[in-house]
Order: structure tokens, then sequence, then C-alpha cells
């Protein structure tokens, strides 16, 4: 299970106005210096009594089809289309400031104000396993920064791949002691290599963080390819709030350009837009917990306060905003977590079935061990709206997948089993949901562009056809890999599985050099 942490905040050293280089020390040393400690917690009656009204309220609707007839016989699905369509007014309501013109928008969603100060220094960590194929193309990218970052640290985590030929011999690095941190790049003097034993992405990002000299982090995944003026927004965003200690900025998903990677790229495109979106809307309730790691930036001293990542997690980054909350609100700290609409980059994205649920699975056994972890914060009102509304709405999305495919299943089987009255009183709710979720995407789409800039998927045309096809394609996908992410979590295991990386490279080419 993920790990809770009791750890007292440790102030940076400060030498002329910057931060002092870490002293040096040894590879446990450094990992024991910024480590969670485990502190198991305690459900409330309040969240015990959400997560199981969620179940129990499944059992009760699925029973009703056996013995109901007509439209109320499929309850079950029209408890998921309720809580859907509830989600997209809300979403909806708290987005409505993104339809302004673009300067208010843009202030709303953390562009820094005029007269800011000066803007925080940033060191980037890209944490890499055998990711020598695509390394040329993140690392080109950082180093093309406008206003780009003072350090760029390689946590090589034990790759066996030709990632040490690659670092020697095109980005002038010195192969440094496993553990230690190298002399920075004859070429590129804000470049490093932290060599490391094999030990997973959250063991390496710390002991990265823990060698960092830079009052702000980024996490950058090595299949992430940020845009020129990425790593001057995110710097814009801290320099203008000072209690700002999370930000993730927008992500557009690439794949291969075969038939099938066209194909969930179609769909996911979609998909990263109604999410931010989503997460705008979050921020605005002052309960956004997702920021996605491949592409997020951290105050340095808030993580080191909270012991960093968990590497007992399989989602560390969405673990750690749990932590990062419930620290602030212990010590009133009034920390906050936002998403900079104008910091922008691509990622890698699954594009066959087997890779998307394998993608999906871990996705979601590590958001049911995070759930479950920090269940005492579900119906507490000293969380405010994030114990009070935001984790309530999580609980149900526990077995959210779990209702959709039960929904798709009794659909087939009043289909097939002649009960045609339901199924036409069925399709008509269905059809009616259409509609909304139409009206949702294209608005989405056009919030979207005025927030983001960006026109990824802008068309109409192509959205009115993901939304007519999704909830019998790609959604159908979506919950089936969170129900293998039951079964993952349940068995308690925390393999990944092996991701293919192919949408960067197809997109980029790998001979691009800075």
């Amino acid at each position: 299970m993920c790990a809770d942490v009791v750890i007292e905040p440790q102030a940076p050293k400060v030498q002329n106005g910057r931060l002092a280089s870490t002293p040096k020390r040894s590879l446990e040393d450094a990992l024991a210096a910024i480590s969670p400690r485990i502190t198991p917690r305690q459900a409330t009656w309040a969240g015990r009594l959400i997560h199981g009204s969620v179940t129990a309220l499944w059992v009760l609707l699925f029973a009703r089809a056996f013995f109901l007839h007509g439209v109320v016989a499929w309850a079950t699905g029209l408890a998921y289309v309720i809580y859907d369509t509830l989600l997209l007014f809300f979403v909806t309501l708290k987005s409505w400031p993104l339809a302004r013109r673009m300067a208010q928008a843009g202030a709303m969603a953390g562009a820094p104000a005029a007269g800011a100060r000066r803007l925080p220094e940033m060191g980037i960590i890209v944490a890499s396993h055998n990711e020598a194929a695509v390394l040329p193309v993140t690392l080109t990218a950082l180093l093309e920064q406008i206003d780009g970052p003072a350090q760029i640290v390689i946590a090589d985590d034990g790759s066996s791949d030709g990632t040490e030929t690659l670092l020697t011999t095109r980005y002038g690095l010195t192969t440094p002691a496993l553990g230690e941190l190298s002399a920075p790049s004859v070429r590129y003097p804000n470049l490093y290599w932290l060599r490391l034993p094999h030990g997973g992405k959250a063991r390496a990002l710390n002991a990265a963080i823990d060698r960092m000299t830079t009052e702000t982090v980024m996490t950058v995944d090595a299949d992430t390819l940020l845009a020129p003026d990425a790593t001057r927004a995110m710097r814009a965003a801290f320099a203008a709030s000072g209690t700002l200690v999370a930000a993730t900025g927008i992500i557009v998903p690439i794949c291969s350009k075969s038939v099938g990677g066209r194909l969930f790229q179609w769909f996911q495109t979609y998909e990263y837009m109604r999410n931010f979106i989503s997460r705008f809307a979050w921020m605005r309730a002052d309960s956004l917990l997702l920021v996605s790691g491949a592409f997020a930036s951290f105050r340095r001293e808030a993580l080191v306060a909270v012991g960093g990542f968990d590497g007992q997690c399989l989602v560390e980054d969405y673990e750690l905003i749990h932590r990062l909350r419930r620290y602030s609100v212990d010590r009133g700290l009034d920390w906050d977590v936002r998403v900079v609409g104008d910091a922008h980059a691509q990622t890698d994205a699954p594009d066959t079935l087997g890779s998307f649920l394998r993608q999906r699975r871990r996705w979601f056994a590590g958001f049911l061990e995070t759930q479950y972890w920090n269940r005492d914060m579900t119906g507490n009102r000293r969380y405010g709206t994030l114990g009070m509304l935001m984790l309530p709405v999580k609980a149900f999305d526990t077995m959210q997948p779990v209702y959709g495919l039960t929904a798709f299943a009794l659909l087939l089987a009043f289909l097939f089993g002649g009960h045609g009255v339901i199924v036409v009183s069925i399709f008509s709710v269905i059809f009616l949901k259409t509609a909304l979720d139409l009206a949702f995407y294209i608005w989405s789409i056009h919030l979207y562009r005025r927030w983001t800039g960006l026109r990824a998927g802008s068309s109409l045309w192509s959205a009115m056809a993901a939304a007519i096809a999704e909830p019998f394609t790609f959604q159908l996908l979506r919950h089936t890999g969170a129900v293998l992410g039951w079964f993952h979590f349940l068995r308690g295991s925390k393999s990944w599985g092996k991701q293919h990386r192919s949408g960067l490279l197809a997109s980029n080419g790998n001979n691009r050099q800075p």
C-alpha cells in the first residue's frame, strides 16, 4: 500500500540568495533523508459509510434488473448516466471563467501577473530506465528551452541499454560512480548524470531531488517532449504565487502512425482535453489531486518536507499530492496545486490494445491504493471541499467502471433476451446522454482552445464522431483496464508491465541533435 509520512519541513540552506549545494553523502544516506515513513491511517465512520454505500448501491441496483420492468430494470445504467451527467454539469459550471477573454482565463489558470517577482530557478529531473531510444528527443527539447532550467539531471535508474554510450559520446558526460552525480557536461553546462542501481522511478526521483540545488523541480518522463517555452511558463507560475507547491502542464498524447495508433490517438486526444478542463474545474474548487508526473513541477522545499515520492505506490505522482494536501491542512499552510494552461508538452501514449490496458490497469490500481490509504480524508470536514466533495466523488469512481460494464452487460442481456420495450427505453436514455456528451465535447474544445491556444483535436466533426463512438468502444476499454486494475490492487501486485515507445519517435525522429 502507499505510505503516508510525518516529516518536519527542512528549509533549504541559502547562500547569497541561492540554494546551497547538498553535502556529499552516500546514496543510502541521501534516500534516508528524503524518504516517506509509513504511518497507517484509520478509516473514519464517514469514509466507511461513503465507500460502503457505493458498493451497496451497485448490489441493490443490479438486483433490480431481475425484478423490475421498463427502463428502471436498467437502474445500474441509470445511476451511471446520472452520476456522469452531474459531473459534466459541475465541470461546466466551474470552467465557465475560461469562456471569458484570453487574458482573464490566463489569470484564472495561474499565469503571472504584471510586475511578478523574479522567476525562481528550476531544475529538471528525467527519470530514465532503458530509454536510450527516446532520450535524444526529450533532451533536445530541454536543452533548447527559453529561460530554461539551471540544472537537468538524468536520473539513470540502472539502465542496461545504450544509455551510457549515448550520454558519454553525444552529450559529453563522464560516467560517474554508482550513486554519484557526475560533473556537468563539457558541452551543456547545466546537464548532469546521476547513475543509480535499479530501484524504480520514485527512488530515482528522490535521489535526484536530494542533490538538486534549485528552488523548484520539474519531473519529465523520458518519453515526454516539452514545448520551447514550457519551463518559462512553469517558472512564471511559481513566481506569481508563493503558496503554489505543485503544478501540472497541458499534455497532448502522441501515438504511432499505424492504423491502431491513429485510432488510439484520436480517442485519447479528446480524453486528455476533457480531463484537463476537468482539472481546471477541480482547481477552482481547491481540490485538484492529479498532476501528471510526466510533466509536473514542485517547490523543492515542499517535496523535502513531505518526504518526496513514495516508491511503494504504483502512481507516485497522484499519491504525492494527497500528502501535500494533508501536510498543508495539518499545518495551516494554504498550499496550492494548479494547472498551468500555457505550459505544454507531448507524451508518448499507448497505441496498442495490450499497452493501453496495461497502462490503465496500473493507473487504476494505483488510484485504488491511494484512495484506500487516504480513506480517513473522505467525508472529513477539516479538508474542506477536498474532503467533502472531491474524495466522495473519487469513492464513487472506484466503482464507476463496474457500474459501466454492468450496465453494458445488462443492455446486451435485454437486447438478446427479447426485452424490446426495455431496450427501446434504454436507447432513449443513451441517445439523450450522447447528446449531452456531444455538447460537452464541443464546449470542452472551445474552452481548451481559448485556454491553451492549442488546436489539436479541434475539429467539431471529429469531436462529434468521437462522442458517438466512444460509449461503445473506447469507454468500454477504459472500464476494462480499470477492472483489471481492481484485480491488480487486490493481488497487491507492483508490476508495471513493459511499455513500447513509438509515438515520439514517429513524430519527431531520433536523429535530431541539440
